[in-house]
């Protein structure tokens, strides 16, 4: 199964140039995903790539930035901001990666489309 990823444009670009191997989340997938499709938020707004899930780690703040910060495309500070209040974090850690040659609009794929607060499951085929 994939699931479709909201990421602002500055961390998408970190994630094709391979400076950010973990994708942060406050929440993780309940089904079993391995593939992560990309959707670059506005002013992008467009699907533009996705790639595959090595793995889920999930830890407390500390653990998971101690296992991360190297490849983790943030700063402290704004890890720390990120998952203010939170006892657990999520770091998907980003394998094969595929930039698609042209980024998609998701209106001409699903004329409903609505960007995912954090993340939606799909089925659809965007390559």
């Amino acid at each position: 199964m994939k699931a479709l990823l909201s990421i602002k444009p500055q961390f998408v670009e970190k994630i094709f140039s391979f400076e950010k191997k973990y994708e942060f989340r406050k929440a993780i997938f309940k089904r079993e995903v391995d593939t992560v499709v990309i959707y670059s938020t506005m002013p992008e707004g467009k699907i533009v790539g996705e790639f595959r899930i090595e793995d889920v780690l999930c830890d407390n703040l500390e653990d998971i930035w101690e296992q991360t910060s190297e490849f983790a495309g943030i700063t402290y500070e704004f890890f720390k901001e990120y998952f203010n209040n939170k006892e657990e974090a999520y770091a998907i850690k980003i394998g094969e990666v595929i930039r698609y040659k042209t980024p998609i609009d998701p209106k001409l794929v699903d004329a409903s489309f609505v960007p995912p607060q954090s993340f939606c499951y799909t089925d659809k085929e965007y390559v």
